[in-house]
């Protein structure tokens, strides 16, 4: 466990407000593609909205607990949220519900390529420079750091933002229940054999189930994708070869 020095108090909130931030998007996301595919469940539940408070007051736990819990535990967060949906819409509709649940990673995406472009302008206009080790919260860092403590900040900000959108992302596509990509894996299925898949893995048990086998596969591989990322947004840096 980190001590609580001001420096970690400051990533702390770094780190939550881009957790908020980035775990709103998602579930908002969710929720409008819903709306526009004919299911309103989420939308008269106040989840089509950018405002976090309806999403916190929805997932507590997910939302507020388990994030600071795991940052002061391990230096950086992880949660959940999520948003209704009408079950009998999505069997009627399996197609859409596979697009539905495939926004909330495709928000997340979208977010890291916006920390992505924002670093690579920030480097081209000498605001920011490639780091010599890179970490969770140190995707970039100030070019002149003593000079202006302002963009120490907001590089850190945008460092969190492309590791924390890059993580929920890349976490809620396994195709597994309960996660994202346990539905959207369906739109490359046919109708009929996408309502047999999403019966199949309603059960309870697989849900349990396939939380614990995401975590262990998942171990496995972000390294390799956040190794890969990296060496995208720092062309011919080599990260993670030898």
């Amino acid at each position: 466990m980190e001590q609580l020095s001001p420096e970690f108090l400051v990533q702390g909130l770094i780190w939550y407000v881009v957790f908020l931030f980035s775990t709103t998007c998602h579930e908002a996301s969710h929720s409008l593609v819903a709306k526009w595919g004919g299911d309103l469940t989420a939308f008269h539940g106040g989840q089509v909205t950018l405002n976090p408070l309806p999403h916190m007051r929805r997932e507590p736990f997910g939302m507020v607990v388990v994030p600071l819990l795991s940052f002061v535990l391990g230096g950086w967060m992880i949660g959940w949220a999520s948003a209704p949906y009408d079950p009998y819409w999505q069997i009627r509709y399996p197609r859409r519900a596979a697009w539905m649940s495939l926004a909330g990673p495709g928000a997340n995406f979208a977010l890291m390529l916006i920390a992505a472009i924002a670093i690579r302008i920030g480097m081209i206009a000498g605001i920011f420079q490639q780091p010599v080790s890179v970490g969770f919260t140190q995707i970039t860092e100030a070019a002149h750091p003593e000079a202006a403590s302002i963009m120490t900040f907001a590089a850190m900000f945008i460092s969190v933002l492309f590791f924390e959108n890059l993580l929920l992302g890349t976490f809620n596509l396994l195709p597994v229940p309960p996660l994202d990509g346990s539905t959207g894996i369906t739109v490359l299925m046919s109708e009929r054999t996408a309502l047999r898949f999403l019966e199949f893995v309603r059960n309870p048990t697989f849900s349990m189930a396939g939380i614990v086998a995401a975590w262990f596969l998942f171990d496995k591989l972000f390294d390799p994708i956040f190794t890969f990322a990296l060496n995208v947004l720092y062309p011919g840096s080599g990260y993670g070869f030898s």
